[in-house]
């Protein structure tokens, strides 16, 4: 019999719980009755009371805390009353200080490549300038059947009627959430690089980064963090070492802010390749990095322009969404001989995927760094160097 078959639904039941270690996912591990609960809003060491919010059946459910019965000392008061039980799906840390939160996503990092790539290593997660609250310079807001905006509640289509929200900048939101929009459409507000705050379609947004100035069409990604920009391209241009005539790709490469630094290391005669599925993101590209004619820009999607590209290339850059790279791409990638690839991952368990992936071709890892990119959530951004 499982343990499914012997237990009834424990939807709302309240539970008292020994809190255990941190997992990827923004919750932490309990046990009760043989069953595995992650409970949201704990931390680890502590004794908390939870009720059961979903229990799909199976040897686990989740639960999220209403009670903390013996706090870690670690635990801070949340800045925001919508990040608790029922609240906002955005933040998971709030209640841990900021550096524990950065101690809590480096376990994380660590558990994730020993169990996904077998690498043992220990690295810290890098405190990014500006603090803990007003660093989301994007909000995407959804708008719920009235017409008014706010933000999802956690594992749910409901959109909670929200003031504000700390992580943003300070005055940026009220204004927006005080208007109506066409119901169940999203709302993207983007404060840009000089202050000015852009909702929905109304642009360019002036955004700068690796000394150099983008003005973004509506929707063209940049990171919500306004120092991240930065931060990665500082890494990309210590570990790509590009050599000078060589050849680089620049894989999901966006508006080309690796490229930049990429084609300064290749020199005029080098060759900076940049693949890119928005053909917005190649438009605005290609303006901004118009005086580095060594730039090159494909439109398509990675798996289906590779094949075409030239090479084989020096060094590789990838950034690719959160399902990391997969199989079929890194073997493509490990076929072309690259001597390094540096790998840009927004979720360490994809990222120790590839990590193994590359291993199995070939490739060590050979250093890793992460930031604390989106501090009060459990997300954070890691790079890896990969050597053949």
């Amino acid at each position: 019999m499982t343990v499914r078959e012997s237990a009834s639904d424990w939807t709302d039941r309240i539970l008292d719980l020994d809190v255990g270690r941190v997992a990827h996912g923004g919750h932490c591990v309990a046990r009760s009755e043989g069953r595995v609960v992650f409970v949201r809003h704990a931390l680890p060491g502590e004794r908390v009371r939870a009720v059961v919010s979903e229990d799909g059946g199976g040897s686990f459910c989740r639960a999220d805390t209403v009670a903390v019965l013996e706090p870690s000392a670690q635990r801070v008061p949340a800045p925001c009353s919508w990040a608790r039980a029922g609240g906002c799906g955005g933040c998971d840390l709030q209640h841990a200080d900021p550096a524990a939160q950065r101690e809590l996503k480096a376990v994380v990092l660590a558990e994730q490549m020993q169990r996904l790539a077998g690498v043992e290593l220990s690295v810290p997660v890098e405190e990014l300038p500006g603090g803990a609250l007003g660093w989301r310079h994007r909000v995407r807001l959804a708008v719920d059947g009235g017409g008014r905006a706010g933000l999802r509640a956690h594992r749910s289509h409901d959109v909670l009627p929200i003031a504000d929200c700390p992580l943003a900048p300070a005055g940026t939101l009220p204004p927006v959430l005080s208007h109506h929009f066409d119901p169940e459409e999203d709302v993207e507000v983007a404060a840009d690089a000089d202050g000015v705050v852009h909702v929905g379609n109304d642009g360019p947004v002036v955004q700068r980064a690796a000394g150099r100035e983008w003005r973004l069409s509506p929707g063209v990604f940049w990171q919500v963090h306004p120092a991240l920009p930065d931060a990665l391209a500082s890494v990309v241009e210590q570990w790509a070492d590009a050599p000078r005539g060589g050849t680089a790709w620049d894989l999901y490469g966006g508006v080309g802010v690796f490229a930049s630094v990429l084609a300064g290391q290749v020199g005029a005669d080098g060759a900076v390749t940049v693949v890119e599925s928005s053909s917005r993101a190649v438009a605005d590209g290609r303006v901004a990095l118009a005086d580095l004619p060594q730039v090159g820009w494909r439109v398509g999607r990675v798996e289906k322009v590779l094949g075409g590209l030239g090479g084989p290339p020096d060094v590789v850059v990838a950034d690719p969404p959160r399902r990391g790279l997969g199989r079929e791409l890194v073997e493509a990638l490990c076929a072309r001989s690259p001597g390094r690839i540096v790998h840009v991952a927004c979720d360490p368990a994809a990222l120790a995927r590839d990590v193994a992936l590359f291993a199995g071709r070939g490739y060590r890892l050979e250093k890793l760094r992460a930031f604390d990119a989106f501090p009060m959530t459990h997300h954070f951004e890691c790079v890896a160097l990969l050597v053949r």
